[in-house]
């Protein structure tokens, strides 16, 4: 194949889905000259599996997207059709938003502002190769087609795209998602260049005709009467839902036919080889696992305002088609569902995220970036939040600034990235709230307090944004403050207030940040005895969360600074641990392979422990004294 000069970039991002476009955003959005390749484009920001932005702890990676100055929740909020917040009955810190999307107009949406973005341009092309310096920096990348274009750094967010096959009962063949072409040649260039690369599994369900469902048989999954939106800068007036999601339940058959064809399941005769995700499973691993359950969730959700395809979430499979069809129509309301699309399991390739760093640069090959499921991760939100840093901070190298390196202290994007260069992954990696020691500290709600800060000093958040949040900063901190001040008397309209809210009676005057702390009260309910002051939604709710949660809140930030006292210790980038007296053979393997930044990452490896962290510790105190 003949090569030729294609054109010369300051980054390439190689993928257009969720990573690549907030990559390519980033980078662009930064000044430098950036250009982004997809197999198709057509393809770019797919949702190949449901059609939902957020979820459990995924909605608080939209919001901390938005907050450092990402697209996502933006393009959400333009683009959804139904919302909803989880888990309402639980405390804010695992409050989640998530939203039903028009799959093509997403997409469109987000192609759409690719093409108007100033410093970017996309490219519809398959990259092959890339070119290495003789000190292993990035050069170039190859397109199948030969061009050749030169690039000071590289991101590599190829989603479930390298070496992909699909898997369909006794049936596979070489492909992408939804129908697309694999990326057969990169992960051989890869592997040429002693990168370590695994295989990983993921799948997902039939889609089926909406007029083939009886949906007066199932239950309706209304979204809520107030919506709120992903984006800090979206306005919350006009937002509204335009669909019904419907909830349904396999059944005692369901899993006997399941049970009967599980030797015709690639899941369990070996056809499939990667490693599928623990916390998302198809319905077969599902009815084995769980043998006792006598059913599972089944919701039928619309895939968009313009087509009749229903998403099926939680029957997610790779058993042969007519398997499929049986144990759909097995369930309450899907008897004559009409299949549109089959269930599918696709294979990929991925690299072992232990060679990157916090940056998801790559260790040994300056200037080459890895984000999304090419980490070893799954999900959108999370795919997302690796090409917003991965795009920062290969755009922070080329300028010569400081990277960006989010602590787990402060983000979900940061404890997402620390769990997968500090401890790697051996199965698609998903975000949940219980990942985090600090998740009463990163709630949703409060994600542009820790990260817009961040956002505006990289650049990708602008001045008058910027401003917009010091002003609801400043009224949360005044709001407060009075009512630190505010005495609540006890008068006969505040005890009754106080009876009807079952709370218990007051004998003197009483702080009204005190009454707030009182878990039956909330603070819309303080209009009843008081003169309130009238306050936006967003300014309202920290005020009432900061006071009600204060003493936790305060307990967990001891435990921060706990934490940056350990991050703060730094470790040499020369030290050779192999030398190191009292360290146990695991902990010098692994701390030789990782080499950790700080004896906070060291502490959070596995195969290093509480003892070998003290050893590190004496030895840091007399390294350079010798």
């Amino acid at each position: 194949m003949t090569q030729f000069d294609a054109g010369k970039y300051d980054i390439a991002v190689i993928g257009g889905g969720h990573a690549g476009y907030e990559a390519a955003f980033a980078g662009a959005r930064l000044g430098l000259s950036v250009i982004m390749f997809a197999i198709n484009l057509d393809s770019v920001a797919n949702m190949p599996c449901n059609p939902n932005i957020g979820g459990t702890a995924k909605g608080h990676l939209v919001r901390e997207i938005d907050a450092l100055g990402g697209e996502m929740g933006k393009v959400a909020d333009a683009t959804f059709i139904q919302s909803r917040m989880l888990n309402r009955g639980k405390g804010p810190a695992v409050h989640s938003l998530r939203a039903q999307i028009d799959r093509r107009r997403y997409s469109e949406e987000v192609k759409h502002r690719l093409e108007l973005q100033e410093n970017l341009d996309i490219r519809q092309a398959e990259v092959t190769e890339i070119l290495f310096n003789d000190d292993n920096s990035v050069r170039a990348v190859v397109t199948h087609t030969g061009g050749v274009y030169e690039c000071r750094a590289a991101i590599i967010a190829s989603g479930t795209y390298l070496k992909g096959r699909i898997i369909l009962g006794e049936v596979n063949y070489s492909g992408g998602p939804d129908g697309m072409f694999p990326a057969n040649e990169l992960s051989d260039c890869l592997k040429n260049a002693g990168i370590e690369l695994m295989r990983f599994k993921t799948g997902t369900p039939a889609r089926i005709k909406a007029s083939s469902v009886d949906y007066s048989v199932m239950e309706e999954q209304l979204g809520d009467d107030e919506i709120v939106p992903f984006s800090f800068e979206t306005e919350r007036e006009g937002l509204e839902n335009k669909v019904k999601c419907h909830l349904t339940y396999t059944n005692l058959e369901t899993h006997t036919i399941i049970r009967d064809n599980l030797h015709r399941s690639p899941l369990y005769s070996g056809v499939i080889e990667g490693v599928g995700p623990r916390y998302c499973p198809s319905i077969e691993d599902k009815v084995v696992r769980f043998a006792d359950k006598e059913r599972h969730q089944v919701f039928v959700e619309p895939m968009g305002l313009s087509t009749e395809e229903m998403y099926v979430q939680g029957m997610s499979s790779s058993l042969p088609e007519d398997v499929q069809t049986k144990m759909l129509h097995s369930i309450k309301g899907l008897e004559n569902a009409k299949v549109m699309r089959a269930a599918y399991a696709i294979e990929y390739d991925c690299v072992n995220p232990l060679q990157l760093y916090p940056t998801l640069e790559f260790k040994n090959y300056p200037g080459l970036y890895g984000a999304g499921q090419f980490n070893g991760t799954s999900g959108y939100e999370e795919a997302g939040a690796q090409g917003l840093v991965a795009g920062i901070n290969a755009a922070l190298k080329i300028k010569g600034e400081e990277p960006l390196i989010l602590p787990r202290s402060e983000s979900y994007i940061g404890t997402l990235i620390d769990d997968l260069v500090t401890k790697g992954t051996n199965e698609p990696y998903r975000m949940m709230t219980s990942r985090s020691e600090y998740r009463l500290l990163l709630r949703q709600d409060n994600a542009d307090a820790r990260l817009t800060p961040t956002g505006h000093k990289i650049g990708l958040i602008s001045d008058e944004r910027y401003n917009k949040f010091l002003e609801k900063e400043a009224a949360v901190e005044a709001e407060i403050k009075r009512l630190e001040k505010l005495v609540i008397p006890p008068s006969e309209k505040v005890l009754a207030f106080l009876d009807e809210k079952g709370s218990t009676r007051i004998s003197t005057g009483i702080k009204a940040d005190e009454l707030l702390r009182r878990p039956e009260i909330f603070y819309k309910d303080l209009a009843k005895i008081t003169e309130m002051p009238s306050l936006s939604y967003d300014v309202a709710e920290q005020v009432e969360i900061r006071i009600k949660y204060s003493g936790y809140i305060k307990r967990q930030s001891a435990q921060v600074e706990q934490f940056k006292k350990l991050e703060g210790k730094k470790m040499p980038p020369d030290i050779n641990y192999m030398d190191i007296n009292g360290l146990r053979i695991e902990a010098k393997q692994k701390l030789d392979a990782v080499r950790p930044a700080s004896v906070g990452q060291a502490s959070r490896m596995s195969g290093v422990s509480p003892s070998d962290i003290a050893v590190l510790l004496i030895y840091l105190e007399n390294y350079g004294r010798n």
